[in-house]
């Protein structure tokens, strides 16, 4: 570990869209570490690519990790002592190392057209040879730089690998060695002077004193490339970053998660209803185990178990349904008011209610009957929108279903036992509703309250019937009974 005695971890995102599942899961593990030893998170933006990365995307990663509980002890609108943290706003630092790795004869100047690197790279192919950099500008006489600029050409920074080899111990694979002769001189800055990842990232982790790199494993190869730019920036090795390369989430169709496969934004899950909670308690899961098989915890019982040892250096796969199911269990943990709370944006959305008391006092009743029956708030909506209907029409595809002759008894049978009620509660509508058509009428449960799920609902998927019933109230429900009677 670096001579600095206190864990500093960073999450770098580079926000060119919402934030998806593998960068939650890094953020996650970054801040769990940092939390459980007592270490610092840097949540660093790398917007060097202004084309891609926007204001707009960066304030909605911010919005991200606070809303998933992940804060963050330096960074955006928290500030810190080792800033800027936007790598757009340390452009002057990137090109100051640059300059000095040319002056060290660490880096060069590569002239080299992207066409003449194209046809080069065909060609190391055609003689089955790894398609790399040959090193063609590495020692350019003074005649030929000056060749070079009187035909215009501009020139990107080029850091210069030595021969040899490359070996660090990863903290999740064990020792890692990466022959230089597969890692060609590679590019520092653009010819605009833009610094590339390799540079930039390099020179903050070192500046900023980052002492742990948790990243996703596409990331392994480039860590070499990272090494040689510590040696040229004279770091005593001892205080590089140590390196902990995290497995690969995979879709079920065992590639790896990306957008075909199924992965989408963490901003699609929030819309969807599931709760910051749950995600990170499920994200946790994918290449972590907490041991003894548990698989429901929290942020806090994250912090006390997390260690990079437990972290696994296999694939972890993706399953929605897992996904789903820890849901369910995070909103039946819900007290009734933070329910509520949680529920009426996604009612209002849908615009079944536009908020009044008498509105949220109806859904707060309703709310209890329903959380032990889904495992999104966004389904929410179907649900309860039964109650607040002002014109009711029952689903188009289950009307037929009311319509034949064994359904029409089972609501007549039903309207002549309730109407005269006086106790309108569930506990008495279930059981004169038991007796007529159960015991009496010989029909089995889901055959004798599926009409009056649907006449009622306009739905067979509704909360549980009697106490639907008994929410609905006795006009509304006979109401609805005998227009469908009518019919």
């Amino acid at each position: 570990m670096p001579t600095n005695s206190q864990v500093r971890v960073r999450f770098a995102p580079s926000p060119t869209g919402d934030l998806h599942v593998g960068n939650i899961r890094t953020a996650l593990f970054d801040w769990a570490y940092a939390r459980h030893t007592g270490g610092k998170l840097i949540f660093r933006i790398e917007d060097t690519d202004t084309e891609r990365v926007t204001d707009q995307y960066i304030q909605a990663a911010i919005e991200t990790l606070k809303w998933l509980g992940l804060n963050w002890d330096e960074g955006p609108e928290v500030g810190g002592d080792l800033g800027p943290y936007l790598q757009s706003q340390r452009l002057d630092i990137y090109a100051e190392w640059a300059q000095k790795f040319i002056n060290q004869g660490d880096a060069y100047y590569c002239y080299c057209s992207s066409e003449e690197l194209e046809a080069r790279r065909q060609e190391q192919m055609k003689n089955n040879k790894a398609p790399g950099y040959d090193g063609k500008c590495r020692d350019l006489s003074d005649e030929q730089v000056s060749s070079y600029k009187s035909q215009g050409r501009k020139a990107v920074v080029r850091m210069r690998m030595p021969k040899g080899e490359t070996t660090f111990v990863d903290l999740i694979r064990g020792e890692v060695k990466f022959e230089h002769q597969f890692v060609p001189d590679f590019v520092l800055a653009r010819a605009d002077g833009s610094p590339l990842y390799t540079l930039a990232v390099a020179v903050d982790d070192i500046l900023m004193k980052i002492t742990h790199v948790l990243r996703g494993e596409d990331l392994l190869s480039s860590t070499p490339r990272q090494i040689r730019v510590y040696q040229a920036m004279g770091v005593d090795p001892k205080d590089y970053p140590l390196f902990a390369h995290l497995p690969f989430v995979m879709g079920q169709d065992n590639a790896k998660l990306s957008k075909r496969n199924g992965e989408v934004s963490i901003a699609w899950y929030r819309e969807q209803g599931f709760l910051p909670e749950a995600i990170c308690n499920y994200l946790a899961l994918l290449g972590w185990s907490p041991g003894d098989d548990k698989e429901n915890i929290t942020l806090q019982e994250l912090v006390a178990l997390f260690t990079i040892e437990r972290v696994n250096s296999s694939p972890a796969r993706f399953d929605m349904k897992k996904l789903e199911a820890i849901n369910g269990d995070k909103i039946r943990a819900l007290d009734i008011d933070k329910f509520l709370e949680l529920s009426i944006p996604f009612l209002k959305k849908s615009q079944v209610v536009s908020g009044t008391p008498e509105e949220i006092k109806v859904v707060k009743s309703a709310l209890p009957i329903i959380q032990e029956r889904i495992v999104k708030l966004s389904e929410i909506p179907k649900m309860l929108n039964f109650l607040f209907m002002k014109n009711f029409s029952v689903d188009p595809e289950e009307l037929p279903k009311l319509l034949d002759d064994s359904a029409q008894k089972v609501l007549s049978t039903a309207l002549a036992k309730v109407e005269n009620l006086t106790d309108w509660t569930h506990q008495k509508i279930e059981e004169v509703l038991r007796i007529a058509l159960i015991e009496e009428l010989g029909l089995k449960p889901r055959i004798a309250f599926s009409a009056i799920r649907i006449a009622v609902t306009g739905s067979h998927i509704s909360p549980p019937l009697f106490e639907s019933l008994e929410l609905l109230g006795k006009e509304r429900s006979i109401s609805r009974i005998k227009a469908v009677i009518s019919k």
